[in-house]
């Protein structure tokens, strides 16, 4: 492993919950209410450009003469610029791997979806938008230290109060979800589901594998014995059922069709593996269900449920995006990826979620299908947020040299913090989204550090709003093995990122275009160490801790 410096990457959304990081953070904070205004003010623009001085025009050199090569590694400026994410597949993913006695492929190791798989302790604010948080520690590393910058979004409104939901489930029934793990785990996960969403969300359900049908059209659930959404004949909740029966027309309208939750577990109990898996024709004809039993007023989210092993049709995000960005676009449908699978098309899957305005997360047992869909989905059905960015401002006059690790598919240019027209995150209540940051600060520098702002849109108005936290040299004197609990397992979930990432399975080898692995990582042998000493025991910690000593057992330490 490369000796240097730890950091990580940012995230924020629909997905998983993690464990309770710890406690509160030693918090710098400036807030406002509105887009561009702070108590009448102007909110601050982006710090200009330092001077060129390097070669890539950002800071020189640090003193102790860095060459070229090693600093290429770091940022050229002092703006750090990204959208917000919170998938968590990847950390599910290496985990279910580990378990079954393998190492993950590198490429599929994202080291902010382990590091936002475990929520923190963050102030939470009144109402929408996000709460900022900054503190950070010393590291073993002289001159380096970790910054970590927080964000929060309040949590779920009370039951009553939160819009109905319009789901579109689009599932998967090639071949290869006859897996036990796969299909299976779908059925009984939609399942229990159903019997937790309200009378007033629907459900439509749309299968794929060669071809896709509509097998289900949105459909009130309704109470036992109260009349479904969906129109057309009785049966149309049959697995066999026309791929347009019972429409109700386009618009979602109620008919009066029997008990609509009955009508969904039908559906779902018919399902059955089939043939090749042709992933364009289940999300186009997912998006084209979901815009035909669009609900003014309610959450209207399509939601995938695959292995992503497409091998027939188009086999590309970026193809198969093009086919759904009208409804994407005009009807603010929004798609949430659930992957499941030893073989998992791990690539496929995020691009899609990450175009597609969504999230991914990623399934291996009950326990994990029971937490996203009878917890995760029917609590997060709001939005807190839309296009949510953070750019983070280290200041030249007291940071040499710092470091975001991750996020590599995430990241904007900084001129495009407050350009409203680029995409930024989706954000659901009750979410953190943890940045990390390796910082390398002046000899003798003291003040001002960095100042962290995130900005999105109001999800009903879409009107801008910021809000911002900053964070002193001063706040750095403690170290990392002091620092708060949630802290110390957020560095740990980043170096087993690295750790792993470095750690190419046998007779593999590093992808040449995965990032350089962060420096100064410790060991797995000394990482797992770490682990077993956190200050928090919680079962995800556990977990993670698990994950480390089977990584060690692999690779020898």
């Amino acid at each position: 492993m490369r000796q240097g410096v730890l950091a990580v990457a940012v995230a924020g959304g629909l997905a998983l919950a993690g464990c309770s990081g710890g406690g509160g953070s030693d918090v710098h904070r400036a807030t406002g209410d509105s887009g561009e205004k702070r108590d009448g003010a102007p909110l601050p623009a982006p710090a200009p450009a330092l001077p060129n001085g390097g070669a890539n025009g950002g800071a020189s050199a640090a003193p102790g003469g860095q060459g070229d090569d090693e600093r290429r590694e770091f940022a050229p400026d002092h703006l750090s610029t990204f959208a917000l994410d919170v998938d968590t597949a990847s950390y599910g993913f290496a985990r279910r791997t580990l378990a079954e006695g393998r190492l993950p492929d590198p490429s599929t190791v994202r080291p902010e979806e382990f590091v936002n798989s475990f929520r923190q302790d963050y102030p939470r604010p009144d109402g929408d938008g996000f709460s900022v948080s900054v503190d950070g520690a010393r590291t073993d590393d002289e001159g380096w230290s970790l910054v970590r910058v927080g964000l929060a979004t309040r949590g779920e409104s009370a039951e009553a109060e939160r819009p109905p939901a319009a789901l579109t489930f689009v599932i998967d029934v090639s071949g290869s979800m006859a897996e036990p793990g796969r299909l299976d785990l779908v059925k009984q996960s939609l399942g229990l589901m159903t019997d937790r969403l309200r009378p007033d969300d629907s459900i439509a359900l749309v299968t794929f594998s060669d071809t896709a049908k509509t097998v289900l059209p949105m459909t009130r659930l309704g109470n036992a014995g109260k009349a479904g959404e969906a129109g057309g004949s009785e049966d149309a909740g049959d697995a066999g059922g026309s791929g347009d029966a019972g429409d109700a027309g386009g618009s979602g309208d109620a008919r009066d069709a029997g008990d609509g939750r009955a009508r969904v577990h039908r559906a779902i109990h018919r399902l059955e593996p089939t043939q090749s898996t042709n992933l364009e024709a289940g999300i186009t004809t997912g998006y084209d269900t979901a815009v035909r039993g669009r609900r003014d007023g309610a959450t209207n989210r399509v939601v995938l449920l695959s292995d992503a092993l497409a091998n027939t049709g188009e086999t590309s995000a970026d193809g198969i995006l093009d086919r759904i960005s009208d409804a994407r676009r005009e009807h603010g449908i929004t798609l949430f990826g659930v992957g499941v699978g030893s073989d998992y098309g791990d690539a496929l899957m995020e691009r899609l979620a990450d175009k597609g305005d969504g999230h991914t997360t990623y399934v291996s047992n009950e326990e994990d299908a029971r937490d996203v869909f009878c917890e995760q989905l029917p609590a997060h059905i709001e939005l807190r947020a839309r296009d949510a960015k953070a750019q983070v401002s280290f200041d030249p006059e007291t940071v040499e040299q710092f470091r975001l690790i991750g996020y590599d598919n995430r990241k904007i240019a900084d001129d495009d913090f407050r350009d409203d027209s680029v995409d930024g995150g989706e954000i659901g209540p009750g979410h953190t989204v943890t940045a990390l940051y390796a910082v390398r600060t002046r000899p003798g520098a003291g003040g001002h550090l960095a100042t962290a702002s995130v900005r999105w849109l109001d999800p009903e108005s879409r009107a801008p709003h910021e809000e911002s936290g900053r964070i002193e040299t001063s706040d750095l004197d403690g170290s990392l093995g002091e620092a708060d609990a949630g802290l110390q397992v957020a560095a740990v979930a980043a170096y087993f990122a690295d750790g792993l990432r470095a750690a190419a399975p046998p007779g593999g080898h590093l992808d040449r275009d995965l990032p350089e692995p962060v420096p100064a990582t410790p060991s797995l042998a000394e990482l797992s160490e770490r682990a077993h000493a956190l200050p928090t025991r919680t079962q995800q910690v556990r977990e993670l801790t698990s994950s480390i000593d089977e990584a060690a057992r692999l690779t020898g330490g």
